[in-house]
């Protein structure tokens, strides 16, 4: 990866709807070789998928909460089965697997504090071999981003 792959990348994690014209200019070469960089920075899968970002609270989605859970146990079936349930929950936004005290910690957006405490109650604490899950809400977010840091030299 180049200097030109990496100014791509930088374009595209601020706005992912700027044309391959824009990006061709912004990086000083033509459409062609442009289009080609991007091609393959996606065949790659440096480039996994374009998004767009909603604002959660416009849609009503205004609570967040870190959950972070322990396992009774930690054998890869029990693992496996808790990471199967917890993903087919839309509410459930990132599930991290951690070393130390907890064993997951999931990020979960909720409409209001009542739908959150139900989620926990009806799904959370009925996932089998849950021993304990523990609660924070986010009061208010001071950095918010899905952009790397890549250096340009």
């Amino acid at each position: 990866m180049d200097l030109k792959d990496k100014m791509i990348l930088s374009i595209i994690q601020e706005d992912s709807t700027y044309s391959v014209k824009d990006i061709s200019e912004k990086i000083g070469l033509t459409f062609t070789p442009t289009y080609e960089r991007i091609k393959q920075l996606e065949k790659q899968g440096i480039i996994e998928k374009y998004v767009g970002l909603l604002n959660r609270e416009k849609l009503g989605l205004n609570i967040v909460v870190y959950c972070n859970v322990r396992l009774k146990e930690q054998s890869k079936k029990v693992l496996e089965t808790f990471e199967k349930n917890i993903m087919q929950h839309d509410e459930v936004q990132e599930i991290i697997s951690l070393s130390g005290e907890y064993d997951y910690m999931l990020k979960i957006i909720a409409k209001d504090i009542n739908s959150y405490n139900e989620f926990a109650v009806n799904i959370i604490s009925n996932i089998p071999n849950i021993g304990q899950y523990h609660s924070s809400i986010v009061l208010h977010e001071v950095k918010k981003s899905t952009k790397f840091k890549i250096d340009l030299g």
